[in-house]
């Protein structure tokens, strides 16, 4: 089966390419009852949309989703909800060039090995343009959480090229922290610096790659499957799934190879009392493992980080080889991001969300 349908009992499908009429989603699952407009889910549409800021790709689409089903005097009917984002500024003759041409770093050539034909114009499906949807769809699920369990989401730049942001508690950012400066990074003196390195990447025709750290609080424990479905299995392949992403980690990552047990398990204490005469509630005392024990949450901060890579599309000269394996040259015409973090936050939120609220409804069905 194609692979275009994303969840189990919170289920997504999208269709679309970057140059065709527009994009639309499929959100099936969602329960009935929760008050739901555009005005839900054209924040996080802002803060994806190209053309925001100086240092992000200049195309300008007003990313204004339509809701074409699933809603009723303004609440959820229980019944797929479908949502269109049109395509507005697309120029196709910049990609006349590539027609034959394979460009570095993009699914042209394994387009072309999988289907035998594919769309050149910006990549067709596997552009990230796709993810316009995808953050419609995570809005919806992110008010869903926000409405069962307070469930609060947050995503924001790590680190840019070699400049790395010091944010000591990631539970404790906010949105006007992240939402600060353009590159949406919550430590202020950082944030200036990596501004500086998109400009001069910007001006070399180069591109910059980074890390973005995503949070999710208030999630209860026990969400998630011990074996297949484990909750970091899911938020691996939601996460890997988006355009760009080379790396995902969780807690304390890659850097656990370095320790020893004695230094990264984390003890588990007494926590207050959920109410008077109720049971304790059971906490740790630090968070290395992000939230996620045995494949099930543990009732911690949800911390996981991104590596995403530099853009591929570059505006000098690259070798490369055309259809028939002859060495040519080619050069993207295109209007591209030269660094793809600030645009990846709210996509990276939406993919956490559309897991958790995925499990959410999993983990009800069997209590």
């Amino acid at each position: 089966m194609p692979g275009n349908t994303f969840g189990q009992l919170f289920r997504v499908t999208t269709a679309g390419e970057s140059h065709g009429p527009g994009y639309v989603a499929i959100v099936d699952g969602c329960p009935p009852g929760m008050a739901l407009s555009v005005d839900d889910l054209t924040p996080d549409l802002q803060r994806r949309r190209p053309g925001q800021s100086s240092v992000t790709t200049q195309r300008k689409e007003d990313d204004a989703p339509e809701i074409l089903s699933g809603v009723f005097e303004g609440k959820t009917t229980g019944t797929p909800i479908a949502i269109l984002v049109r395509n507005q500024d697309q120029r196709s003759r910049d990609y006349s060039d590539i027609k034959d041409k394979y460009r570095p770093g993009h699914a042209d050539y394994t387009f072309d090995a999988k289907y035998g034909f594919r769309d050149y114009r910006g990549g067709g499906r596997s552009s990230a343009r796709e993810t316009a949807v995808r953050v419609a769809a995570g809005a919806v699920a992110k008010k869903l959480l926000r409405l069962r369990h307070n469930i609060q989401i947050l995503g924001y730049v790590k680190q840019i090229g070699d400049v790395i942001a010091d944010v000591p508690s990631p539970e404790k950012v906010t949105l006007e922290h992240v939402e600060s400066n353009i590159v949406r990074c919550p430590d202020p003196r950082k944030a200036q610096a990596m501004i500086d390195l998109i400009e001069q990447v910007r001006k070399q025709q180069d591109s910059i790659g980074g890390i973005a750290e995503l949070v999710a609080v208030n999630v209860p424990a026990g969400w998630g499957e011990p074996v297949f479905d484990k909750l970091k299995a899911d938020l691996g392949k939601a996460l890997f799934s988006l355009p760009a992403v080379m790396g995902v980690e969780y807690g304390v990552g890659f850097a656990c190879a370095t320790l020893r047990g004695t230094q990264n398990n984390d003890i588990f204490t007494r926590g207050e009392h959920v109410s008077a005469g109720g049971p304790p509630s059971i906490t740790t005392a630090t968070n290395r493992h992000g939230g996620m024990l045995g494949g099930m949450s543990s009732g911690m901060p949800i911390v996981l980080r991104c590596a995403i890579k530099p853009t591929s599309s570059l505006s000098q000269p690259q070798p490369t080889v055309t259809t028939a394996g002859e060495s040519t040259t080619i050069t993207t015409k295109g209007r591209h991001d030269p660094c793809l973090l600030p645009r990846f936050v709210p996509m990276g939120e939406a993919m956490l969300a559309l897991v958790l609220a995925d499990h959410m409804l999993r983990q009800a069905a069997i209590s």
